[in-house]
């Protein structure tokens, strides 16, 4: 797509840093960190074009959300946000994977059964094509509110992604039961738009944690010398289901760690879904495993759970042998 010369695509979105907690001050504002795609879209005249975090098109992938940016009346516009598709327990991050698909039906056919929402938080040009990348986030806020009210068709999928400069407001909204939110970003209102920087933004993410049956692991090289990761796995209906695993050992507890797993290697270890299933990413050795008498109880941390399983490697806090393994649900990890 050809864009107005004062663009440069694709666009490196600003990003945040990760911090351990809530940054206060007047200088900050709060809004919502949406567990979905990262999307820059831009409207140039009749052409309409949705690019990724990492600067790809998005276009082909949502339909409906192209059929929304057209319906605005605004001519010329780029504003930056985040696609979801939400229930009524959340975010639903599955749904999102299964629309990179390559078959243009299939992604159709999603795209009515399940219609993504596009969380509009930043106004990047305006209706007639001016650059408000210089300006302050305060302004940029303010234009956007307005342009969202003017142009933001009713009962759209595009919505005026929420913000307040009150963080108790922004910590309230993550001790919602239903959230659909990965966490909280704050952005200094102060400076203009930080393409590619994490200068201008922080992000504080939900921890949570829960106690998981250990019922495999990998060893750490192929000497098999080692202990590597743990495979946890939670129980359901009476099965134990692989739901992820825990890394990051240090390597100097690698060695003590394997004399406790191995006098516990036995068949099955997971009753359920069990780990090493093909996939794009797995390889010859990740899918090489032990599997462990359910005896071993660790409690992690982690962030998000789609389909039933830890979306990122989970971090162990301690080992829980006051725990039994009946005690380790799924339960835990629902919403």
């Amino acid at each position: 797509m050809a864009l107005p010369s004062r663009f440069k695509s694709p666009i490196a979105p600003m990003e945040a840093r990760l911090v351990p907690q809530l940054p206060e001050g007047s200088e900050w504002q709060y809004e919502p960190k949406w567990d979905g795609f990262r999307c820059i879209a831009f409207r140039h005249g009749a052409k309409i074009a949705m690019q990724s975090k990492s600067g790809k098109p998005l276009d082909r992938y949502f339909p409906e959300l192209l059929n929304a940016l057209r319906e605005m009346k605004a001519g010329d516009f780029v504003v930056d946000g985040e696609i979801i598709i939400a229930d009524r327990n959340g975010s639903d991050f599955d749904k999102l994977l299964q629309r990179i698909h390559p078959a243009a039906s299939r992604v159709q056919k999603l795209s009515q059964e399940h219609p993504a929402h596009f969380e509009i938080f930043d106004l990047l040009s305006d209706q007639s094509g001016a650059s408000l990348m210089t300006e302050l986030l305060s302004k940029r806020r303010e234009k956007l509110e307005h342009f969202a009210k003017r142009y933001f068709p009713k009962n759209s999928l595009l919505r005026l992604s929420p913000m307040t400069t009150d963080i108790a407001v922004a910590e309230d909204w993550l001790k919602e039961q239903h959230s659909s939110l990965d966490g909280i970003v704050a952005k200094r209102r102060d400076v203009p738009y930080a393409a590619g920087e994490r200068s201008a933004m922080q992000k504080f993410k939900r921890i949570r944690t829960a106690d998981c049956d250990v019922g495999g692991f990998r060893y750490a090289g192929e000497s098999k010398n080692a202990g590597g990761s743990l495979l946890l796995g939670l129980y359901e209906d009476g099965l134990l289901h692989h739901v992820g695993f825990a890394s990051g050992i240090k390597a100097s507890e690698r060695k003590t760690l394997l004399k406790k797993l191995k006098p516990l290697i036995q068949s099955p270890g997971f009753t359920g879904r069990a780990p090493g299933g093909p996939s794009r990413w797995s390889t010859k050795r990740s899918a090489q495993w032990e599997p462990l008498k359910p005896e071993l109880i660790v409690e992690v941390s982690f962030d998000q759970v789609t389909a039933s399983r830890f979306r990122h490697g989970t971090k162990i806090l301690r080992w829980r042998p006051d725990k039994r393994p009946a005690q380790c649900t799924m339960h835990q990890v629902a919403l």
